[in-house]
């Protein structure tokens, strides 16, 4: 419903009302509509981020984990476009509650692809004078701002897009 209509234009009774339960038995559960907004994006983007490590755990190096992880984030957020409206729409700048929470998914992500980053440093003339950390976030971040461009302007689709961004990122 955050995805849909928005964050401002949903109000708790629209919640309510599509949850089929009470506003009390909202409040015992939330604090706030931010509250649950809260935990919506931690519940559906940790389940996001999860399933992108799980994805690159299956790579044979550290440059196919890499691209398994990027892959699997595109593809994911295609499919699941609702909750990565939720991560990179809806939740950014809204609280400093809710930024941490979308931190933290990033956080996720960017550690997983700085391990991989420091794995390769020794062999890889290609990560050879990366840093882990800065490479992790520039990942991240490049990863989620074409994705969000491309989930709202036609003219990639979830594999063109993740083969370009693995050349990008994992050549």
């Amino acid at each position: 419903m955050f995805a849909a209509r928005g964050y401002h234009e949903t109000s708790v009774d629209d919640i309510v009302a599509r949850a089929r339960m009470s506003k009390s038995a909202f409040y015992e559960q939330f604090d706030s509509k931010e509250h649950c907004f809260r935990e919506v994006l931690a519940h559906e983007g940790g389940d996001l981020i999860h399933a992108v490590i799980a994805a690159a755990a299956g790579g044979h190096d550290h440059r196919d984990r890499m691209r398994r992880g990027i892959r699997a984030f595109v593809v994911d957020c295609y499919r699941r476009s609702a909750v990565a409206r939720l991560m990179m729409v809806e939740s950014v700048g809204l609280s400093p509650s809710v930024e941490e929470v979308r931190h933290q998914l990033q956080e996720r992500f960017a550690h997983m692809v700085a391990e991989e980053v420091r794995l390769a440093l020794l062999d890889d003339p290609f990560y050879a004078n990366q840093d882990p950390q800065v490479f992790g976030r520039a990942v991240v971040g490049g990863v989620q701002d074409a994705v969000g461009y491309f989930l709202t302007h036609p003219g990639a689709d979830a594999e063109s897009l993740a083969d370009s961004l693995c050349r990008i990122y994992a050549p």
